[in-house]
């Protein structure tokens, strides 16, 4: 039960010294969210991710330890004071202290990404027109007296459709600009704006991707098609969960649920939008569209349409074709009567940013047979060139962006993100910003796990060799681990490990990639050797090692050189659906004609999962490349 905030107690967060009041019986987590406190919490709240950890000195100002808590936290963490945020409850004034390993900081995002050039064709236009005035002898009315002038510049004029609020004030707009106005068009059919002087050099719109962990926003100049400004931020819904079905849970419960998500991706998108207007200097009112890509769940999100029917078979989504909403009705901060454009989908796990993806790389329009992975939170593969293209989706990314990882974390400074491991077992490793390391992000994992299997200190079941010599290889509370980073090494004091079960977290993602990728190939009838190109997409893919992705078994057995690092085409092409009308006609017909397989109801599935939870697979004669790099390195047996 809620209790009136006037009578509630206070909390105050430290380093920061940040204070507010809150309900008795708060948890320090919903505590920490209303104050603007960043503590990570990769499962929304739920306690499975126990990555969400605080100290309380004085443990009578909250309710005691929790069952859930003991399974995450040691005795001696306990005896000091640590607790998880999402189970603790305010109970009295407290002071709360959020150590490092569990702060927010600055996230690595990739904000660029390959992108096809296209010729300039965007849906919003300006005309600048002078007007004459009326007369008694020509008494026009204001909105005829405009279309007239403008139809010498545009064919069928008097057709074209006016915003309500535009018509409101046009009496008074084209007075007190002496009839000398500039006309802003949307899709050749609606006035959006009608402003005084010449500002037809003033005409900006925006580009969104809008991604499980991160929100990148592109402000792009339409007379020019560049973009004059880039912003990213952390998707502020995480706070609901580190994953999509987390947050399509909770969003399911109630409406109210599901209103705050939409509220939470809106603010979030604002926030970048700002970001990059003040940045450019762009007054934000000149920013006329937006288009917003996303998987099927952030465009149910963003649109505060129920996703959860898209989680539940047979995961069907409330619309495949694209739309457009004013941007008032959304609450997005561009020109009030501008518009939100968001693209098309696939299906209930393969949405816009997936055709986003196709577009940047130009593999609807390519001859050559491509391998397009846009790793993520959720990894979507196809398969194809501009003759078919067969698509699927699987799950995978909350293991690369640090979920059910021990020392897990996603790309903040202070990761480790590369890992070498040397033929005595000695590690080199290197973390984002060069700061001392807090834990490991994806890329690191897929280095840690490819380099222990080269080194045989795992097997290809991923299990520890426990005859391997060194001490980095140990058993701690009856768990074993190899250590990475000793204590004195690390930002936070504590070592930082690989245990069997990380080793098993990454076999079970690395598998579903690898499954959809073999599955994909086999319906399309495409052998590894008859591939063109492998594409990777998505800021996790920018980072990773590609060699150690095939040691692995992450992507198939390829020629380096046939592998391509593509960065963020998500907002790539977001962009060209900005910049081109002709390319969003390119994007209903890829929602159309894409064929779309769920691997769920592939019989041969669950064969091929198993068979690539093994490093590299269970079937090494497949990797014939990866066997001859395993040969130069002595302690393993193949």
């Amino acid at each position: 039960m809620w209790y009136n905030v006037i009578n509630g107690v206070s909390i105050t967060f430290e380093p920061e010294g940040k204070k507010i009041k809150t309900p008795i019986g708060t948890t320090i987590l919903r505590a920490a969210e209303e104050a603007g406190v960043g503590i990570r919490s990769e499962c929304g709240g739920v306690g499975s991710c126990g990555k969400c950890r605080v100290i309380v000195r004085n443990s009578n100002t909250v309710n005691r330890v929790t069952e859930i808590e003991r399974k995450h936290l040691s005795h001696l963490e306990i005896d000091n004071g640590y607790r998880l945020a999402c189970q603790t409850k305010i109970l009295r004034n407290v002071i709360v202290e959020i150590p490092s390993e569990s702060r927010l900081v600055t996230l690595k995002i990739q904000v660029l990404g390959l992108e096809r050039i296209v010729k300039l064709n965007p849906s919003v236009r300006k005309f600048h027109l002078l007007l004459p005035k009326p007369t008694l002898c020509d008494i026009t009315p204001d909105l005829e007296r405009l279309l007239d002038t403008l139809s010498k510049q545009v064919q069928k004029a008097g057709d074209l459709e006016i915003n309500y609020e535009i018509l409101k004030e046009l009496p008074f707009v084209l007075r007190d600009a002496n009839w000398d106005v500039t006309v802003t068009i949307w899709n050749n059919h609606r006035i959006i704006a009608v402003e005084p002087g010449d500002t037809t050099s003033d005409l900006f719109g925006f580009a969104i991707d809008i991604g499980t962990s991160k929100i990148v926003g592109h402000l792009v100049d339409l007379t020019s098609g560049k973009t004059v400004a880039v912003g990213s931020i952390e998707n502020p819904q995480i706070i609901h969960g580190e994953d999509v079905i987390t947050r399509i849970t909770f969003a399911a419960t109630n409406n109210a649920n599901l209103e705050m998500l939409q509220r939470l991706v809106i603010d979030g998108i604002n926030k970048v939008l700002h970001e990059t207007c003040k940045s450019a200097r762009v007054n934000q009112s000149k920013v006329y569209e937006a288009v917003a890509v996303g998987n099927t769940a952030m465009h149910h999100f963003l649109l505060a349409i129920q996703p959860k029917y898209t989680a539940l078979s047979p995961y069907v989504p409330a619309l495949k074709r694209h739309l457009n909403v004013k941007a008032r009705e959304l609450n997005i901060n561009i020109n009030p009567s501008g518009i939100v454009t968001v693209p098309p989908i696939i299906a209930g796990f393969v949405g816009g940013d997936a055709i986003a993806d196709v577009l940047a790389t130009g593999i609807c329009v390519s001859n050559e047979l491509s391998l397009l992975v846009d790793i993520g939170t959720n990894t979507e593969i196809f398969v194809g060139n501009s003759e078919d293209l067969l698509s699927c989706s699987c799950a995978s990314g909350p293991a690369f962006e640090g979920m059910h990882i021990k020392h897990g974390m996603k790309a903040f400074a202070g990761a480790i993100e590369r890992v070498s491991i040397s033929s005595n077992f000695d590690v080199a490793y290197e973390t984002i910003g060069s700061e001392k390391p807090t834990g490991l992000c994806g890329s690191a994992m897929i280095d840690a796990v490819a380099e222990m299997f080269k080194r045989g200190i795992i097997n290809s079941q991923g299990r520890f060799n426990r005859q391997i010599g060194t001490p980095r290889l140990r058993e701690n509370n009856g768990e074993i681990e190899f250590v990475i980073a000793w204590r004195h090494e690390t930002g936070t004091g504590k070592e930082i490990t690989v245990t069997q079960k990380d080793i098993r977290e990454i076999q079970l993602a690395k598998a579903a990639i690898y499954a959809g990728c073999s599955i994909l190939m086999k319906r399309k009838n495409v052998r590894e050797k008859e591939l063109d190109r492998v594409l990777v997409a998505g800021a996790f893919g920018n980072y990773v090692n590609p060699e150690n992705a095939k040691v692995l078994g992450l992507l198939p057995d390829i020629p380096v050189e046939k592998m391509k690092f593509v960065g963020n085409t998500a907002i790539a092409g977001a962009k060209m659906m900005l910049l081109s009308q002709d390319v969003r006609k390119e994007a209903d017909t890829i929602s159309r004609k894409v064929r779309y397989l769920e691997l769920a109801t592939d019989p041969s599935f669950n064969v091929e999962f198993f068979k690539a939870t093994f490093i590299p697979h269970k079937n090494l004669n497949r990797f014939p490349l990866v066997k001859s790099v395993l040969r130069s390195f002595r302690n393993v047996q193949i």
